[in-house]
């Protein structure tokens, strides 16, 4: 992380400290239930605001493979993260290419939803938008190189997965190989510092 090789996401939960020379996500905790609460997460922001500068996005609340429930919950956060002074991402969910999106309040449009609809046209045709619009695209649960490859297909600029925090000394070498493999410019995992 500190080669700048890999970024680190922060979440809540995990306790960790975002070291002052190391490129970051800050991940809101709902896939793995565990978001403290709109002003808590806020809060817990403001604590690493001095490290704003170097953060690539902020997850705005999320509600797992349901767009509807999470326009619905990402609404009032999205500018209540910005005005923090990071950059805002949505989470694309199932059936988020059914609806309208509301691509002004959101700086990086980060693709969720299950793995079929993840892999599908409709995240695809999202991705594709998102970038015609300036926006960054970033992938989540990408623990393989088949799978980095098909986010960086699309147009995601950025990607996590868990791969690494299972034997790091062992999967390390693995996942600088598939960033040499695509050319990736960074590639989130979930490491703690």
């Amino acid at each position: 992380m500190r080669l700048g090789l890999l970024g680190m996401i922060a979440t809540p939960a995990q306790g960790n400290t975002v070291p002052a020379d190391v490129d970051w996500c800050a991940d809101n905790g709902c896939y793995g239930d565990g978001y403290p609460g709109d002003d808590a997460f806020l809060s817990w922001l403001g604590q690493r605001a001095e490290h704003a500068a170097r953060c690539f996005f902020v997850v705005a609340p999320d509600v797992v493979c349901d767009a509807p429930a999470t326009l619905e919950r990402s609404a009032p956060m999205l500018p209540r993260i910005r005005a923090a002074g990071f950059p805002a991402a949505l989470v694309a969910q199932n059936g988020l290419e059914d609806l309208s999106v509301p691509w002004d309040t959101f700086d990086v449009l980060f693709i969720g939803g299950d793995t079929v609809w993840k892999l599908g046209p409709a995240a695809r045709s999202l991705a594709i938008e998102a970038k015609a619009r300036g926006k960054r695209v970033h992938m989540g649960r990408v623990n393989s190189l088949r799978r980095l490859r098909y986010a960086q297909t699309i147009g995601c600029c950025s990607a996590d997965g868990t791969f690494l925090a299972f034997g790091p000394d062992t999967n390390l070498p693995a996942v600088l190989g598939w960033q040499r493999a695509v050319a990736a410019p960074a590639l989130f995992d979930w490491a703690v510092a």
